[in-house]
């Protein structure tokens, strides 16, 4: 049965990566074989679960006073009332912080407020504007995801460089810029979410450790890519249509709202460190207090059509659910590979055959160009506990296991090559693929131009964090 999960999981991330090939959304697909893993997981459980889960499941029937129950019956009330619960709150987390971030995103968007930065971008030199837009979209993604960050500066270069050429060299250095910059924020991309909600990484040494390879990893590609520049840019014919609630609620109302969401993002994590509760409760806190402050400010507009108002209920109809559910999807086919015991003996195997954290965590960055990182972060989480005191009292190998413990280098340099590695390719990652379709950008001349500047990045940001460790950890 293990071996038909493990087909049954290829087959849906064969489906997923060729999702452009077969013209098939590849939330559906990740859905279908989420469920589908489920399935023949709690079909085949009575040969799995006394290998890998003896103890919780002892513990579970003994407490519940299940004792009565068949064995057929025990398993299968173990698995759907205990670990796809204990999944499913977990996945929850997730999901529920990513919602409730992307719609204040949306919210300060359709308010106009990301205008503010950048209507004030006036360079025509090719150069400066090269390392504007770098920098710009770099700490732009550390609070909003990268997506995001890739739409908004993508509409940026539209409206002040012409030549498609040169918007496709500056598109792929807002990819590359938007991944690095997701990668040392906790906030910034979701698998940067997925482990600080997990606990294996926390807020301050993320972003300590991180931001130096990260911008590293962006430095390096600008570096290359400013040397294939020349001259002043030539503006195209551009010219907005100023939505009606841009006048109706004024430069104060619009910058009200930019403030006040980025202010909202930004507490997230103080409000984990503060009350220890888990960081989705901050993000619903955070969209509750900004929805608020939203009603009462067009509460307080005379005379306003209801139509063009953006109240929250509107503009959470256009977030991208279609990803929510693609990470839905991936976490729960994870997670029954988890619970199966798949990931653990797969984890086993790398470190009979590996045994090198530098080479896993590489590998997992160069991979993720190909596949999407989210399954496998996920995977990794699966396959290696955080250590604790505990396992590092009986280790055979303390300095090895040393490694895993939460803020370890494992996990941190996972946080970094997961982040990074996905601009290698324009496919690697969310900012690639939304660039991509939207300034038509060519597989292969992504392939050809940008993939060697931002490999070289991403292995001089290992590089960089590797000599941080010899001096600090």
């Amino acid at each position: 049965m293990t071996a038909l999960m493990l087909c049954i999981f290829v087959l849906g991330y064969l489906g997923i990566a060729l999702e452009h090939n077969l013209n098939v959304n590849k939330a559906g697909i990740a859905l279908v074989t989420g469920v589908l893993l489920w399935v023949v997981y709690i079909a085949a459980s009575p040969g799995i679960i006394p290998v890998f889960s003896p103890d919780e499941f002892d513990t579970y029937i003994s407490v519940n006073n299940l004792g009565g129950l068949s064995l057929r019956e025990q398993y299968i009330s173990f698995v759907s009332n205990f670990q796809l619960l204990e999944q499913i709150g977990d996945i929850a987390e997730i999901l529920l912080l990513l919602m409730g971030a992307m719609t204040i995103v949306e919210l300060i968007d359709v308010h106009g407020g990301f205008d503010f930065i950048t209507s004030r971008i006036k360079s025509r030199n090719k150069h400066k504007l090269l390392w504007i837009v770098a920098f710009l979209a770099f700490f732009m993604s550390a609070l909003l995801d990268n997506l995001t960050t890739s739409i908004v500066m993508v509409m940026l270069l539209r409206k002040i460089i012409a030549n498609y050429k040169e918007r496709w060299l500056f598109g792929s250095i807002i990819i590359i810029a938007a991944n690095s910059g997701g990668a040392w924020s906790p906030i910034g991309d979701v698998t940067t979410i997925m482990l600080w909600i997990k606990g294996n990484i926390t807020s301050l040494p993320t972003i300590v450790y991180l931001i130096l390879p990260c911008l590293v990893s962006l430095i390096i590609p600008a570096i290359i890519a400013s040397r294939l520049l020349h001259g002043i840019l030539t503006s195209p014919d551009y010219k907005d249509e100023v939505p009606e609630i841009f006048d109706v609620i004024g430069v104060k109302g619009r910058l009200s709202i930019l403030i006040g969401g980025i202010l909202c993002l930004l507490s997230i994590p103080v409000f984990k460190s503060v009350t220890h509760l888990s960081p989705f409760m901050g993000g619903l806190l955070a969209l509750g207090v900004l929805w608020i402050y939203t009603e009462v400010m067009y509460s307080s507009i005379k005379n306003i059509e209801e139509s063009i108002k953006f109240r929250v209920v509107k503009v959470i109809k256009h977030i991208d659910m279609g990803t929510i559910l693609f990470f839905l999807g991936i976490l729960l086919s994870v997670g029954a590979l988890q619970c199966a015991g798949i990931l653990s003996r797969f984890g086993v195997f790398l470190d009979d055959n590996l045994h090198n954290p530098y080479m896993i965590t590489t590998i997992t960055g160069i991979l993720s160009s190909i596949v999407d990182n989210v399954p496998l972060v996920a995977a990794a989480t699966g396959m290696y506990p955080v250590a604790d005191p505990a396992m590092a009292a009986v280790a055979a190998d303390l300095e090895y296991l040393s490694m895993f413990v939460q803020d370890g280098m494992f996990w941190q340099l996972l946080t970094y090559c997961a982040g990074t590695g996905g601009s290698i390719l324009i496919i690697g990652s969310a900012a690639g693929v939304v660039v991509m379709g939207l300034e038509k950008i060519n597989f292969m001349w992504y392939a050809k131009n940008i993939s060697l500047m931002a490999l070289t990045g991403f292995l001089s940001g290992v590089l960089v964090y590797y000599l941080q460790t010899l001096i600090f950890f």
